[in-house]
């Protein structure tokens, strides 16, 4: 697979029109108008992030993805939490996002359940997910251009409606007080937003799980990873400015609990409406595809480093003669997402919302130290202005861990959450994986 197949698959496991759509009225809501800085800050803080996975996944572009690379640099202790957390959080995104079809098939067919829709989400991913790396390049490709189509028809809506200027954003943006009245956005309210802004991004990371089917992937993987993060940042950002420059009225679209299709169902009519929400459903599905192929590479890496039982690890490496694709990984990621959609929506979230901390926080600290020890001085991607990116990304996680602390809803037990996932990876590591000796980190010539 070469690099526009390995953009391709990153940029539908991002799933932007899926971001705009799902977490984009959450920074509406949190910061009205003043979402765009939240967009804005969000992806500055993003770049960070990404130099830093670009460097790293240059040096090391192993399927084990983030552990692998944390476990050569940190040691095997932190990278097996990383593992640990990592593999179970990227597994119930996969179940958070199927779930979400429901809303949008609503138009199709009403009244569907939402958990069942997400199952069968799930099925159908699985299936393209055995499918050739190459195939589902194509597959995921194909959908990523229904992706793009709905949000540019939504761009236009909005920018041929315009109501209002760009530059009342910039300078005094606005929100929905409690009273339902326009004020004035504290900085408060522009932090918040910009911690939910920085879930529309996440995924931009996801080519490191391609770095061993793809060709030449030290020395395409950093661009990989910082074209799709360019991508996603415009694509988002766009639609979410001409959404709120061309609302006809203010006050209706901030209020409005699904205010992109309010909007779109107010400029284009219920018809336009129904297309793009079916296109919105095949986002999902294509995302979860890209989640699939890639999560599964990860637990196929992990019966490579002899995680599990050896009866499970021979299984995981199972390879499908004519695809070339971890079948048995596959499967396994495939059934425990659809386990996952049975649990209740909200409680996902929990479970989900801040996982991906504690990876990007190892990944920060793998980069400062394969620089001191000088183990990643072979990288074809050096990262500029080092150590500053790394620094900075732990300055923003360290917000984002606080701002989620002061929700008491969703932030704080999802905290709890992680934590949890961290002490039962602890508890694996020292009682079952310590037992069987020292733990050696292989790559793909030790199969």
């Amino acid at each position: 697979m070469k690099l526009l197949g390995a953009l391709l698959l990153t940029l539908s496991s991002i799933t932007p029109a899926a971001s705009v759509f799902v977490i984009g009225p959450g920074v509406v809501q949190q910061a009205g108008t003043g979402a765009l800085w939240g967009f804005a800050a969000a992806a500055i803080i993003n770049i960070f992030m990404a130099m830093t996975y670009a460097e790293l996944s240059s040096a090391f572009p192993l399927t084990g993805g983030e552990y692998a690379i944390v476990g050569r640099l940190l040691g095997p202790f932190p990278g097996f939490v990383v593992l640990g957390v990592n593999f179970m959080t990227l597994i119930l995104i996969a179940s958070t996002i199927s779930v979400g079809i429901g809303s949008y098939l609503d138009a199709f067919m009403p009244h569907v359940d939402p958990n069942h829709a997400g199952i069968i989400c799930v099925i159908l991913a699985t299936f393209f997910g055995i499918l050739n790396i190459r195939t589902n390049a194509f597959v995921t490709g194909m959908f990523l251009v229904v992706e793009m189509a709905a949000l540019i028809t939504l761009a236009v809506l909005g920018f041929t409606h315009t109501t209002r200027p760009v530059s009342d954003f910039i300078m005094h943006p606005v929100h929905l007080d409690a009273d339902g009245n326009l004020a004035p956005i504290s900085l408060g309210m522009l932090g918040l937003a910009t911690v939910v802004a920085n879930f529309a991004y996440n995924g931009f990371g996801n080519a490191v799980y391609l770095g061993e089917e793809m060709h030449e992937a030290s020395r395409h993987m950093g661009r990989a990873i910082m074209l799709s993060l360019a991508i996603a940042v415009v694509a988002e950002m766009i639609p979410v400015i001409a959404v709120l420059t061309g609302a006809p009225d203010l006050k209706t679209l901030l209020s409005s609990q699904n205010m992109f299709s309010d909007f779109i169902v107010a400029t284009g009519g219920d018809t336009l409406n129904t297309i793009i929400s079916g296109g919105i459903a095949l986002a999902i599905i294509n995302a979860n595809i890209a989640f699939l192929v890639m999560v599964a590479r990860q637990l196929f890496s992990s019966g490579r480093d002899h995680v599990w039982h050896d009866r499970i690890n021979r299984s995981l490496l199972k390879v499908h003669r004519r695809y070339h694709s971890p079948w048995v990984a596959t499967l396994i990621c495939g059934f425990m997402a659809s386990l996952g959609c049975l649990i209740p929506l909200n409680f996902l979230l929990v479970l989900t919302g801040t996982g991906i901390i504690v990876v990007y926080v190892s990944l920060c600290c793998a980069a400062i130290a394969g620089r001191k020890k000088s183990l990643t001085a072979h990288a074809a991607y050096r990262m500029p202005l080092f150590p500053w990116p790394p620094i900075l990304a732990l300055v923003a996680l360290a917000y984002t861990v606080y701002a989620n602390y002061l929700d008491p809803d969703v932030g704080r037990p999802s905290l709890v959450a992680t934590l949890v996932m961290i002490i039962l990876s602890i508890l694996y590591y020292f009682f079952i994986l310590r037992r069987k000796g020292s733990w050696k980190l292989c790559g793909p010539d030790d199969v």
